[in-house]
């Protein structure tokens, strides 16, 4: 695992979601570097997460310093600290920087997650083993 450095922020998201992938790879910050980890490939972060008591398979991280950001708060972040550059960035930054409106769409898109993921017949995070 690559550690992060002051100004770099940790985004954990499931790597076996096809949207989730698409989104991780797609979003870029300002400043500092956003380090993809794929929660599915157990890691010192992962389990330090879930121990934490955070669900993985209910929303994304973000690890900055010793702050984590999590499911819409963790979107909010993410569109706060939003590079702007290319489309993808300046609407995902527009829409989800109020946390109002990061709060209401971030149900729905675990919702669509859960039953993309149950089509595809993939399994859940396992954080807790």
């Amino acid at each position: 695992m690559i550690m992060a450095g002051k100004s770099d922020v940790q985004l954990v998201y499931d790597g076996d979601c096809p949207v989730c992938s698409l989104y991780s790879r797609s979003i870029d910050i300002a400043d500092g570097e956003l380090i993809r980890v794929d929660a599915r490939e157990r890691c010192e972060l992962v389990d330090e997460i879930a121990a934490a008591g955070y669900d993985l398979d209910e929303g994304m991280i973000i690890k900055d310093g010793s702050d984590f950001y999590y499911g819409s708060d963790a979107l909010r972040e993410l569109a706060l600290r939003s590079s702007g550059d290319g489309l993808f960035n300046r609407i995902a930054g527009s829409v989800f920087r109020h946390p109002r409106l990061a709060r209401i769409v971030y149900p729905p898109l675990t919702a669509g997650r859960r039953l993309l993921l149950r089509i595809l017949g993939r399994s859940r995070i396992a954080t807790n083993e």
